[in-house]
């Protein structure tokens, strides 16, 4: 009998860190990392396991919404799951009566990421490789068939992207060698939190120096003068040749953030990250034209493909920060590297969050391999939160993500974990779909 996906598990895991985290950003000072977790269980086989990433009260939300859209996947058959991804996305956030809390937007897609990137996680451990080797070993036309060009071929051809996946296939392998010998880079926000007192950066700054690291973020936006402090403190350890990123987290209007960052200038930020509302496109293409040469960058909170696209063309973004669970998983990830290569722009995934490491390196590692094929200007958010949990954490060496090698997406949390963590009071909320 050939085996079929029998049912879709939902779990509330909560992070209690709002009690013990005395570093915050300028927007969201209580964050209980949260992960909104699907499971989807077979008749034989892996099952498969994915997430998506909330800090806490509604996180339940994403959770009923997993349930929901696990209903259109029960009894399907695994031995058509490769050549059925890209359909299996569209099926997911095409529903027309659950697409309508959209479209593409909200609690409903982020429960697609988390379902679709279970599916992927199931897909790469029944192919047996991590997710990044499978995606860069696909030819060029199946990784087109992945991505839904309704929106986006306005910008992009076929033609292009067909040409530019066959090409870069050719000499993936060569890339492929030099990851696994050299990792990914990466940067920290190890020490950049607000509420830190003096003596805890230091030691932060120093023990991240000693470990190699050379690019940093830091948060800001609660007030100028402390910024300019903690900036000049950060300068003291990592000198003239040093990468100091700032990121405000939306906290900023558009005036306010162009008169602030002109006052840190002086501390050559590497860019300015979420300087104002998220979906201010226009915005921030208005901060972008008077703080040049300072990239900003965004895209942590993008709701959809066609955002990213509509950000690209109006100059509103010059660094590309995805998010592997606001958008609904790789197929879209895909569709938002091919725009961004588009239009020459760098992508550094978001990942400060539980399990946004974990999927991320898998993303920035395909990225170098077939789309962008480039690693200059391009860095790895590390925040070292919780890896412990999952079975397959990452790996840094010397301040480099190292290549993942278990088969899946190294998303999956230890049994322990979800019974410990599941909310309310140890309480796993599952479901068995019929």
């Amino acid at each position: 009998m050939m085996p079929v996906i029998t049912a879709i598990r939902a779990l509330d895991i909560r992070f209690p860190t709002s009690e013990h985290l005395d570093g915050s950003d300028a927007m969201n000072p209580d964050p209980d990392y949260s992960a909104a977790y699907c499971v989807i269980e077979t008749s034989d086989g892996p099952s498969g396991h994915g997430m998506t990433f909330t800090i806490g009260r509604g996180n339940d939300l994403c959770v009923a919404a997993i349930q929901q859209l696990g209903e259109l996947l029960i009894g399907f058959e695994l031995d058509n799951l490769r050549p059925s991804m890209g359909p299996l996305w569209k099926r997911l956030t095409g529903d027309s009566q659950l697409r309508w809390l959209g479209p593409e937007k909200g609690v409903v897609h982020l429960a697609a990421a988390a379902v679709m990137n279970a599916l992927w996680d199931l897909l790469a451990k029944r192919e047996g490789m991590p997710v990044w080797r499978l995606l860069a070993a696909m030819p060029a036309e199946e990784l087109y068939n992945l991505v839904d060009w309704t929106y986006l071929s306005d910008v992009v051809t076929r033609d292009e992207i067909m040409a530019h996946l066959a090409s870069t296939q050719d000499t993936a392998s060569q890339r492929i060698t030099e990851l696994e010998a050299h990792g990914y880079p990466a940067y920290t926000t190890s020490a950049g939190w607000l509420g830190y007192s003096d003596d805890k950066m230091r030691a932060l700054l120093q023990e991240a120096v000693d470990a190699g690291w050379t690019t940093f973020k830091m948060k800001v936006g609660r007030d100028l003068e402390d910024d300019k402090r903690r900036a000049r403190l950060i300068r003291e350890y990592i000198g003239d040749s040093g990468q100091l990123m700032m990121d405000a987290n939306q906290v900023w209007g558009v005036n306010t953030a162009i008169a602030w960052m002109r006052e840190l200038a002086e501390f050559r930020p590497g860019w300015i990250e979420e300087p104002t509302s998220p979906d201010d496109i226009l915005g921030h293409a208005k901060i972008a034209k008077a703080l040049a040469p300072i990239p900003v960058a965004t895209g942590e909170h993008c709701h959809n493909a066609v955002m990213f696209k509509q950000f690209m063309e109006a100059g509103g973004l010059s660094i590309c920060q995805l998010d592997s669970c606001r958008l609904a998983s790789v197929n879209e990830i895909i569709g938002v590297l091919i725009l961004a290569w588009k239009f020459q722009i760098p992508v550094c995934p978001h990942a400060g969050g539980v399990g946004l490491c974990e999927y991320v390196q898998h993303i920035s590692m395909f990225d170098y391999v077939r789309v962008s094929c480039q690693t200059e200007g391009r860095v790895i958010e590390y925040v070292d939160h919780l890896h412990e949990h999952f079975k397959d954490p990452v790996r840094l060496v010397h301040g480099r993500y190292a290549t993942p090698t278990a088969p899946g997406y190294s998303i999956e949390m230890h049994a322990e974990t979800l019974r410990q963590y599941a909310y309310p009071h140890g309480e796993v909320w599952a479901s068995r779909v019929h």
